[in-house]
């Protein structure tokens, strides 16, 4: 069997799909990839890479609402990126990025990711950038500051469009676990 690329909505993918790409993601993570990260990456549209041995690699893109000058964009917000052990550095990782890509372009206004320190080379690769701005999310209490963001929240036009300007912050929408 070759690699085989796939995208669906979450709905689509069915119990025994989702349990083994938890499974991939929770190996690939070791065993640092959290229930509030799961719930994360669901509800929006999957890419994924099966070979002979089950899930190679995932991603997905999900819709999250953004404030930033006044005004409320959608924004496709990557989850759940991850490549099994014995598959990494084979280019999989790219392959799932362009058909998340592919779904921002046709989809939001932008999109915007939280990478890892060993993540963030793919992402700038396909030319995503750091943000150069102010994160905050819109908590619970008002609006809160996420310094701790600010060197790991990545940006990308989407179809063409321009992107905000770093002079206003962006507002994230509040969710549990890690917000970003």
């Amino acid at each position: 069997m070759t690699d085989s690329l796939h995208t669906a909505p979450t709905h689509e993918l069915g119990p025994q799909r989702l349990r083994a790409v938890r499974e991939m993601l929770d190996a690939a993570f070791g065993g640092g990839f959290s229930d509030e990260d799961w719930d994360h990456a669901l509800g929006g549209v999957h890419a994924w890479v099966e070979d002979e041995r089950g899930i190679a690699a995932h991603g997905s893109v999900i819709m999250r609402r953004v404030l930033h000058d006044g005004r409320s964009y959608r924004v496709g917000y990557v989850e759940g990126v991850g490549v099994r052990g014995d598959r990494r550095r084979e280019g999989l990782g790219g392959r799932v990025m362009a058909e998340l890509e592919r779904v921002i372009d046709g989809a939001y206004a932008f999109g915007a990711l939280s990478a890892s320190d060993e993540g963030a080379a793919l992402y700038t690769a396909r030319g995503w950038r750091l943000w150069e701005g102010r994160i905050e999310a819109l908590g619970p209490e008002g609006i809160v500051h996420l310094p701790e963001e600010e060197d790991s929240t990545y940006v990308r036009s989407a179809g063409g469009r321009r992107l905000p300007g770093p002079a206003a912050a962006l507002v994230f929408d509040w969710r549990d676990g890690d917000v970003l």
